[in-house]
């Protein structure tokens, strides 16, 4: 997958909270978790299907959804191996990945601004504390997990106080 799962996120936004399977502040939990632990994003997945109260087994449906998310990049992959090599060398094919992963960083920008920027940055004081919040990440170089802790403090007084 080019861009990882993130570029995947505005798709599992519009199938899972448009027919009201999901929330979305559930959503935004569960990228916030997500987030905060290591390994790929798509074991969102896992969580989105196990959070999804209309059906009886939470766990059966996490599994389910996490295979299903995963099976698409398998399949390509066992199909493409085989050929790798020969795509590899050819200077057309090198091109096309190029374009490829240029095109990618217009998809991680849109799936940063929809569903993450318009749905929790809403009056100008969110803005600061996001614009705090990285600064504390790229200047600071301060861990993402005390970043994180920060952030979950931050939301919960601005939660509750304003």
């Amino acid at each position: 997958m080019f861009g990882g799962g993130h570029v995947v996120l505005p798709m599992l936004q519009s199938e899972v909270i448009e027919p009201g399977w999901v929330s979305q502040d559930i959503f935004l939990a569960g990228y916030g978790a997500a987030q905060a632990i290591p390994g790929p994003l798509f074991t969102f997945a896992a969580y989105l299907g196990s959070s999804m109260g209309q059906f009886k087994y939470p766990f059966v449906n996490g599994l389910m959804s996490l295979s299903a998310i995963y099976l698409p990049s398998f399949l390509l992959i066992v199909g493409v191996i085989p050929f790798w090599n020969d795509l590899r060398s050819m200077e057309r094919f090198r091109g096309i990945l190029a374009g490829v992963n240029a095109s990618v960083v217009g998809l991680l920008t849109a799936a940063l601004y929809d569903p993450i920027w318009i749905s929790a940055v809403r009056i100008p004081s969110d803005a600061a504390i996001l614009v705090g919040l990285i600064f504390l990440l790229t200047v600071l170089k301060w861990p993402v997990w005390s970043v994180v802790s920060i952030s979950a403090v931050v939301g919960e007084v601005v939660t509750r106080f304003m």
